[in-house]
């Protein structure tokens, strides 16, 4: 046990990322299942959707689940106000001020945690009194930090910028990273890519073949004039970076992607016009497992690079 699994009660100190069009019920509830924390992803969810997803999760697993939701949001009210009344009492947050939202989901009583990309953002969580930090390196897929500063780098800054418990991110795919994470100062790891490839994944099956058939180098973080975002090799991705190295602003950037890109890429499969969110760590993987496998794997090898005195159950 460690601060990490005492807060979420789960047997693992593994949290599922809440990846938009991919962590709906079928995902976030085999997670909790199999020990770890499992989140539904609200950035890509209609109110009724999200509802209609805690409901279905809810009736899969008798463990503990969260939501994640991206602040920015367009429809953030009706959402908090559906995450409180289907009783959900775990709440990540991203992509805005923490400050926003966490007393009065506290009042509510969840338990909220935050994802930052640098230490200044962690100290500022720390004020608004979270109750857990998430730190993303760059190497994460989807939407990222302007800074583009490595797992590797951010965790020890982001550890001593606070004393709030501390969940890795970016990068975490394998018991190694997981190991090499808390070595460096994290309590526990928030994994994407990995899971987003699993057959409980709402994504669309040509989307994770295609991801699985990656090599190094065929990801990269584009769009920063909007909102960085690691995107993996396509026609979509050529065009936006053609564009980019003209200088085009980021209003003729906005006009290019137009809405549904991510849509499209990955719960429709449409690997011509679709924006293909994923990580750099897709490139390790070449197999398509179920999320038990997947934790099997993590949580086996985690134990066989152990050197130290870090137990999981």
């Amino acid at each position: 046990m460690n601060r990490i699994t005492s807060l979420f009660n789960i047997k693992y100190p593994i949290i599922q990322g809440g990846m938009a069009w991919c962590s709906g019920w079928r995902l976030a509830s085999a997670v909790s299942n199999n020990g770890c924390l499992g989140l539904l992803g609200a950035g890509s969810m209609t109110p009724d959707l999200l509802r209609q997803h805690i409901q279905k999760c809810k009736a899969a697993t008798d463990k503990p689940f969260g939501v994640n939701v991206p602040l920015m949001y367009p429809q953030i009210d009706e959402i908090m106000n559906i995450i409180v009344e289907e009783g959900v009492k775990i709440v990540f947050t991203s992509a805005g001020n923490p400050k926003t939202w966490t007393d009065w989901l506290h009042q509510h009583d969840i338990t909220v945690v935050h994802v930052v990309s640098s230490s200044n953002f962690a100290m500022k969580c720390d004020v608004a009194g979270v109750d857990a930090i998430v730190a993303e390196g760059f190497e994460a897929g989807g939407h990222n930090g302007r800074d583009e500063t490595t797992t590797l780098c951010l965790i020890p800054s982001v550890r001593a910028s606070t004393t709030l418990p501390l969940i890795a991110a970016g990068g975490i795919g394998t018991g190694q990273s997981m190991m090499a994470a808390m070595i460096l100062g994290a309590e526990g790891v928030q994994i994407g890519t990995r899971f987003a490839l699993t057959v409980e994944s709402s994504a669309s099956s040509v989307f994770k073949d295609y991801c699985l058939r990656l090599n190094e180098g065929d990801t990269k973080l584009l769009l920063k004039k909007l909102s960085p975002t690691r995107l993996a090799t396509n026609p979509f991705k050529k065009i936006i970076e053609e564009a980019e190295a003209r200088g085009a602003t980021a209003a003729e950037l906005l006009e290019l992607i137009g809405k549904g890109r991510a849509r499209k890429g990955i719960l429709e499969g449409d690997l011509e016009n679709g924006e293909l969110e994923i990580g750099q760590i897709t490139a390790l993987f070449r197999q398509q497992q179920t999320v038990a496998e997947v934790i099997k794997d993590i949580v086996e090898d985690f134990k066989r690079v152990s050197k130290l005195n870090f137990e999981l159950e």
